[in-house]
């Protein structure tokens, strides 16, 4: 049920694309730029479902994680890929040094999992697979397709904000500070900002993360590490928080911890459930011992 949910909330935002493009040529071109807003609709729409992931690998300046680099997290990843019954993703690895983690790509056969050098240093080898167990579970659940798309159209409406400043300057058009916009650049700002936060919300719902935090415990039946990995990982993200600037903001749903500070435009894109609910249901989840979730002692 979650998996068709998705894939119907894709096709929505795929849709709401092309509606825009042809809305734009035919008011710009009538008949002849309907013509072309859908060939170039239909373009968008292709690009946006092959490249859909690469967004987010963008933002975070990803490359990717060799074998020989990290033969521990290949190990963990394609131990818990074969439990899952899933094919062993592709790895990245980010220079930020703040701690977190994404799955990006269209689909299990196409995924990627990112995890940054700050994440690598902090964690524990069972607070670390953990961690890939959740990002495992939103594979598996096809969280990873809706979000990229998400954050592809999200991210196009960022960055015509961030070219907002090439809107006419100053109340009279000649105040001579060229490195800031006027009234309409700020409104666009504020409009296009705004659109592509309320996007993000739409399509992403809080309830994906508690759902990957149960899937990602029972994958790996060790919930509590996954519980102390996400303490970790706020803490340190309110340390260290990504610019709300670029990409970033668009991506930020991908994340397993909000990177953003959480203040200002940050908050708009903030779609992440509260950490102590999540801990909470973590802890409940290790006190049930349920068949399918089982503490690990080694």
């Amino acid at each position: 049920m979650r998996r068709l949910a998705n894939t119907l909330k894709t096709a929505a935002l795929l849709g709401l694309l092309t509606a825009i493009v042809l809305t734009l040529g035919y008011w710009i071109g009538g008949q002849a730029g309907l013509l072309a807003a859908l060939a170039l609709s239909l373009g968008l729409n292709v690009a946006t479902w092959l490249f859909s992931d690469r967004l987010a690998l963008r933002a975070m300046r990803a490359r990717p994680l060799s074998r020989s680099e990290a033969p521990g997290v290949h190990a963990m990843v394609a131990g818990l890929a074969a439990a899952a019954g899933q094919p062993m993703p592709r790895l990245y690895v980010s220079p930020v040094r703040q701690p977190n983690a994404f799955a990006t790509g269209r689909g299990p056969q196409h995924a990627a999992v990112c995890v940054t050098e700050g994440l690598l240093d902090l964690l524990s080898p069972r607070e670390l697979r953990a961690v890939l167990g959740h990002e495992l579970a939103h594979v598996h659940n096809r969280d990873i397709l809706l979000s990229s798309v998400a954050a592809t159209l999200a991210g196009g409406l960022t960055m015509l904000a961030d070219l907002a400043w090439l809107l006419p300057l100053g109340p009279d058009g000649d105040d001579g500070d060229e490195s800031s916009p006027g009234p309409l650049g700020w409104l666009a700002m504020l409009v296009l900002g705004s659109l592509a936060a309320t996007l993000i919300q739409l399509a992403v719902s809080r309830t994906r993360e508690f759902a990957a935090d149960d899937e990602g415990a029972a994958l790996t039946g060790d919930p509590l590490s996954l519980a102390d990995a996400l303490e970790k990982i706020h803490a340190w993200t309110r340390r260290l928080p990504l610019p709300a600037t670029g990409d970033v903001p668009a991506a930020a749903h991908l994340m397993i911890a909000n990177p953003l500070s959480g203040h200002g435009l940050a908050a708009l894109f903030s779609t992440h459930p509260p950490l102590y609910q999540r801990v909470a249901r973590l802890h409940m989840l290790s006190a049930a011992a349920s068949p399918n979730v089982r503490k690990v002692y080694n």
